[in-house]
C-alpha cells in the first residue's frame, strides 16, 4: 500500500505482511526475551522514502491469549482506551467497504515532543487461520494538519495473529512509521526498537482481560470488524482523499531536535517513557 493512495487491499498486500513477518534474512535480531522477538532492518525498498528509518519487527508468543481474543483487541475501538496510554483521540471517519476502513488517530508523546496525529487507511482480512491487519496513512479533507500536532506517516504497520503450537496465540507485527517534525532517523530507531517489546507486553495484558470487560460491556455483541450490518459509519467518497495541498513538510514544522540533552540522554528518556 502507497502513502496517500486510498484503495482495497488486495491478496498481495497481505502477501507482502506475512513475508515480511516470517522471512528473517536482511533483518538484524535486536531482543529477545520472554517469548517476544524484536528484529530491525533498513527498508531497501522505499529507495529513500523511508527517510533513513529503520522497519521493526515483532513475533511474541501468548500462551494463555486466544488468536480471536487477541484479533478483537486489535480492532475494539471502545476497547483501546483501556490499554493504549498515549490515545488522544480516535475517530472513525467512513468505510470503504467491509474490510477497510479509514479513520483520524491521535496520540501523545514525552516531553520535549509534539504530539502527534494519523490519518489512516485499515485494511484487515481474516482467512479462518490467520487475521491480519494493514494501516497506512492517506490524506482526508475534513482532517488537514491540526494545531498542536505533527501529522505523521505510517508508511506500513501491519499485524499478523495466528494460532500458536501447543496453544494460545502467535503476534507477528511490523511498523515503519514516520514521526515528522525534525526528529533525526537515528533517534527515532532507537526509540522505536525499544517500545516494540513494551507493545507486546501491552497488548497481552490486554488480551488476557477483554473477554471479562467485553462481557460486562453495555454491547457485548458489537464486533462491526466481524459483522458488516454493524457497520453504521459513512461511505468514504475517494474523492475526498484527494491531496490537495494542506499536507505540512518538514521546513515548518517544530525543530524539536534544538535541544541540549546529549544523544544518550534523549535516547534514553524517550524509550524509557510508556
Amino acid at each position: 500500500m502507497e502513502v496517500g493512495v486510498v484503495r482495497v487491499a488486495d491478496d498481495g498486500d497481505f502477501t507482502r505482511l506475512k513475508r515480511l513477518i516470517d522471512e528473517h534474512r536482511g533483518w538484524r535480531p535486536d531482543y529477545d526475551k520472554g517469548g517476544v522477538h524484536v528484529w530491525t532492518r533498513p527498508d531497501p525498498h522505499h529507495g529513500g522514502g523511508g527517510g533513513g528509518l529503520n522497519l521493526v519487527k515483532v513475533v511474541a508468543n501468548f500462551p494463555a491469549v486466544e488468536p480471536n481474543t487477541l484479533y478483537d483487541v486489535l480492532h475494539d475501538p471502545l476497547y483501546r482506551p483501556h490499554w493504549d496510554t498515549h490515545m488522544l483521540c480516535s475517530e472513525d471517519i467512513g468505510y470503504i467497504n467491509i474490510n477497510n476502513d479509514v479513520g483520524y488517530y491521535a496520540m501523545s508523546c514525552p516531553s520535549p515532543l509534539k504530539n502527534r496525529d494519523f490519518v489512516l487507511q485499515r485494511s484487515w482480512l481474516d482467512t479462518g487461520t490467520e487475521q491480519m491487519i494493514l494501516n497506512h496513512s492517506v490524506f482526508h479533507k475534513n482532517y488537514p494538519p491540526r494545531k498542536g500536532y505533527i501529522r505523521a506517516i505510517s508508511h506500513m504497520t501491519g499485524f499478523v495473529v495466528r494460532v500458536r503450537p501447543g496453544g494460545g496465540s502467535m503476534l507477528g507485527y511490523v511498523s515503519q512509521t514516520d514521526p515528522q517534525g525534525r526528529l533525526p532517523a537515528w533517534l527515532v530507531n532507537t526509540v522505536t526498537q525499544s517500545l516494540a517489546p513494551k507493545l507486546a507486553r501491552k497488548l497481552e495484558k490486554a488480551a488476557l482481560a477483554y473477554p471479562n470487560w467485553k462481557s460486562s460491556s453495555e454491547n457485548p455483541r458489537l464486533m462491526p470488524w466481524r459483522r458488516p450490518d454493524q457497520i453504521h459509519s459513512q461511505r468514504i467518497t475517494i474523492a475526498d482523499c484527494v491531496d490537495n495541498g494542506q499536507k505540512g513538510s518538514r521546513e515548518t514544522l517544530p525543530d524539536e531536535i534544538l535541544l541540549k540533552d546529549s544523544k544518550k540522554k534523549k535516547s534514553r528518556r524517550l524509550s524509557e517513557s510508556d
